[in-house]
């Protein structure tokens, strides 16, 4: 599977998993060229989260987390800030989280998903 395609299904899948916890998505692939991207964007409990997806196939390489460095979250951190000051949403509390994702081939619903929250690195 190419890390294009992994990439899309990990986000795919987590979008579903945030809309069954009760999150309403707000922007998905959210782009600022300065800093960089947000995978999805999403509303719950009067605050904005900013979700890195990281998903892989095997952990031969490591859990999909550490992909998620310091510099990601402060390139994160920047581009929310820029989204909420360039949308109409109140300026509330925000936070960034990541949904790693470890796709287990045989049977799909079986996906391994790990709900980060509030990360700070």
């Amino acid at each position: 599977m190419s890390n294009t395609k992994k990439g899309k299904l990990g986000e795919d899948i987590a979008v579903k998993y945030l809309q069954k916890n009760g999150y309403k998505i707000l922007e998905r692939n959210y782009r600022y060229s300065k800093y960089g991207e947000i995978d999805i964007i999403a509303y719950k409990n009067f605050k904005i989260i900013a979700v890195e997806v990281k998903a892989r196939t095997s952990l031969i390489c490591g859990e999909p987390i550490e992909a998620v460095t310091k510099d990601k979250i402060n390139k994160i951190h920047a581009t929310l800030n820029y989204y909420l000051g360039h949308t109409k949403i109140p300026r509330i509390s925000h936070q960034i989280d990541v949904i790693s994702i470890v796709f287990n081939k045989d049977n799909p619903e079986l996906n391994s998903i790990n709900h980060l929250k509030n990360i700070e690195i």
